[in-house]
């Protein structure tokens, strides 16, 4: 039986990659980010190369009901998810005390309440079928951080 990842963050850097590492597997993929086109092009290279299925879904992960409307739309086309690879996220750089605070939270949203809103959506079907993986990725940020990006290090660590 043929096995799906849902990868966040996929329409570039790590999150292509890592679609372009299952692809080479013959897994399926849900490709999930904010920018259509980037998506459809990887979409479009990975089936056409690797003879597998490619859901492109573009959506903003830092609102709680778009997170919500991604778990009831792949249950509802029946699709269950091997794999959830939590790639998405940003970071953002400057004196803390200069930077946006609509930006700063934006940041917290998406990379570390997105993450686990996921994580709990996601991974209790994986366990109850005693069958999955789960990807979070994080930064070297983590364990090493510096300055003019305390938000973006501390929500690394987190992961």
């Amino acid at each position: 039986m043929s096995k799906t990842a849902l990868i966040t963050g996929a329409s570039a850097g790590i999150g292509t990659e890592l679609a372009r590492r299952f692809a080479i597997d013959r897994i399926n993929l849900v490709l999930v980010a904010r920018r259509r086109d980037r998506l459809e092009a990887l979409a479009g290279e990975l089936s056409t190369t690797h003879g597998i299925s490619v859901e492109v879904l573009p959506m903003d992960l830092t609102d709680a009901r778009e997170r919500e409307k991604l778990f009831h739309q792949l249950k509802e086309k029946g699709l269950a998810i091997d794999y959830l690879v939590n790639n998405a996220g940003f970071g953002d750089s400057g004196p803390f005390l200069e930077s946006d605070w609509a930006r700063q939270q934006e940041m917290i949203e998406l990379n570390i309440t997105a993450l686990s809103h996921l994580t709990r959506l996601f991974v209790p079907d994986m366990v109850q079928r005693r069958q999955g993986g789960l990807l979070n990725v994080a930064s070297t940020a983590a364990f090493l951080p510096g300055p003019y990006m305390s938000v973006y290090y501390a929500t690394k660590a987190y992961v």
